[in-house]
């Protein structure tokens, strides 16, 4: 029988579910990162759907590989010192006239609305290695990023 008349199955036509890319760069974490990912494996695992619930299982399944994953190449780094910016330091700047903070923290800690900056965001990028009084360049600009404080 050619292939023309032969039906196709229903997983045909499926799309296919691949895995949460690994952000680029290394893995740093901050102790409290390094937590968050352990309770995070640790919910996942308790969580489990039973094998009889195929799709939810293959769904927790690609969760916890991504988090166990994370977990394996966690590298802890020390608390930041206060003389330059870091990972890890919380940082008091001002831009465009406006202060505010964030602390520079690891990929899957960060949350802007919380203040926590990935290592890799823009902003944290322009922050490292900086001192008090630094005025950076920052979005195409001149000196228009001035550190104020690092905690």
């Amino acid at each position: 029988m050619s292939v023309a008349f032969r039906r196709e199955s229903d997983e045909e036509h499926l799309e296919p579910r691949f895995e949460i890319p690994l952000p680029p760069g290394p893995n740093l974490v901050t102790a409290r990162g390094l937590e968050l990912i352990a309770v995070k494996v640790a919910a996942l695992e308790a969580a489990l759907p039973p094998a009889s619930e195929a799709d939810a299982r293959k769904a927790a399944m690609r969760d916890l590989r991504y988090w166990r994953q994370r977990l394996a190449t966690a590298e802890l780094r020390p608390k930041a010192s206060g003389d330059q910016v870091r990972f890890g330091a919380r940082v008091r700047y001002r831009l465009d006239g406006k202060d505010n903070t964030v602390t520079i923290v690891g990929h899957d800690e960060a949350d802007p609305g919380k203040h926590l900056l990935s290592f890799l965001a823009p902003l944290s990028r322009a922050l490292l290695g900086a001192q008090v009084a630094d005025e950076l360049d920052f979005g195409g600009k001149e000196a228009v990023l001035e550190v104020l404080a690092i905690d």
